[in-house]
């Protein structure tokens, strides 16, 4: 969950480099906080703030707003309707339709004086922004991060008019687009796969060179029964029940209206008798600290994951990861030797994983050394920015959304 600012030097020769009117984009974004797909579009404003005037359009303030006003670009609130799963329930499709009524004439605005050069919608959940763009006679590009493959076959194809409406659309792994294009087969001619960039620590923390005291285990990410953290405490029940000292350090918060999982989380560690063996240290910013003092990281995702940022945090910090074994985050460890991933559904195999670690510790921990320099490869921001900034370029030529021509499929960042 690390916030890293970008280099602002860089940056602002970047900016000097471009004399005169540059073009505006407008760019937004349905949330306002500091977790996957907020640090993504933190990575996507750098590279466009470069070469671009960028405005970035949220619903309302948070820690993200001040990111955004950090790297010095235009930021305004603007009401926009956000497709949730509460939509499918009478009380959350008012919500949407009154936020979509609201919404229009504030986004036209926005769009007529800011988006000359295109419109960036990050995620899908903002289906409104293509239509009203094609109003306004702007095009629209949609960075899709989601991948609700098992979600209701009603919203699925709800969360398919974004892209499908939009004239470009990346998405950020090939299986968030093989999941799109189930629902939406048309996508793929004019769709990219360009692969997060992901921040690493100025310099990776070798993992310590002995296994003394405690096994420290390590979950980042939220509080919710789909990341899984369920699962990373009935691991440690499992080593402990093995005979294995072990820790856990849970660190990430819920969303609102899920404080029950929360309390759930915490009667099961006591149920477990783990209390003395858990800590719950809440949203992180800076995880790099938490990881230079963890040993193995566990990413147990229930449900789907577009990628895996969390996961690739881990390998960037050098340290072995446990990952699900579902979704993006096999796309996410791919070819990481310190990386194992293992079936959320089955705890003992979880545990299994992380007494190999423990019983070859030199190996893994020199593994993941060497795993955490090709992450850098794999996932630095130059590379994120070079590929989104071509595809943002790509709306200031050819027709728009109604008559466009496609485009195959790129494999972007980290691609194979």
């Amino acid at each position: 969950m690390t916030v890293s600012p970008p280099r602002g030097s860089a940056g602002a020769a970047e900016r000097h480099a471009h004399p005169g009117p540059r073009p505006a984009v407008l760019v937004v974004h349905p949330g306002a906080e500091l977790y996957g797909a907020d640090r993504v579009l933190l990575e996507s404003v750098t590279a466009l703030a470069g070469s671009h005037d960028v405005t970035v359009a949220v619903p309302g303030p948070g820690p993200l707003v001040t990111e955004l006003e950090r790297l010095g670009v235009r930021v305004r609130s603007c009401p926009m309707p956000v497709l949730r799963n509460s939509a499918l329930r009478p009380r959350g499709a008012l919500r949407l339709v009154g936020d979509a009524v609201r919404g229009v004439l504030p986004a036209l605005r926005l769009l007529r004086r800011h988006a000359t050069a295109g419109v960036y919608v990050n995620t899908l959940t903002l289906p409104s922004w293509p239509l009203l763009a094609r109003v306004a006679g702007r095009r629209s590009l949609c960075h899709v991060h989601e991948a609700e493959q098992s979600a209701p076959r009603l919203l699925r194809l709800g969360m398919a008019l974004c892209p499908a409406l939009s004239d470009r659309v990346v998405a950020n792994s090939r299986f968030t687009l093989e999941v799109l294009t189930e629902v939406a087969p048309r996508v793929r001619r004019r769709a990219a796969v360009v692969h997060n960039a992901v921040r690493g620590p100025a310099e990776a923390v070798p993992a310590r060179a002995r296994l003394h005291g405690p096994l420290r285990l390590l979950y980042v990410g939220r509080l919710s029964p789909r990341k899984g953290p369920q699962v990373a405490v009935a691991t440690l029940a499992g080593l402990v029940a093995r005979g294995v000292d072990a820790r856990l350090t849970v660190a990430g918060s819920v969303f609102p209206g899920y404080e029950w999982f929360e309390a759930e989380l915490r009667e099961q560690v006591t149920a477990a008798g783990l209390d003395d063996r858990v800590r719950l240290v809440g949203f992180q910013a800076d995880v790099w600290p938490l990881l230079a003092d963890a040993d193995v990281v566990l990413v147990p995702s229930v449900g789907e994951e577009s990628f895996g940022n969390t996961a690739v945090e881990a390998v960037l910090g050098a340290r072995p990861v446990v990952a699900s074994a579902t979704s993006g985050l096999l796309e996410a460890v791919e070819g990481y030797s310190s990386a194992q991933v293992a079936d959320p559904r089955r705890p003992a195999d979880w545990v299994d994983a992380v007494q190999r670690v423990r019983a070859d510790w030199p190996t893994f921990r020199g593994a993941a050394l060497e795993d955490a320099a090709e992450a850098r490869r794999r996932h630095a921001p130059e590379r994120f920015r070079d590929r989104l900034v071509a595809e943002v370029a790509t709306l200031g030529a050819g027709p728009s959304a109604s008559g466009r021509t496609g485009a195959p499929v790129a494999q972007g960042v980290g691609a194979r």
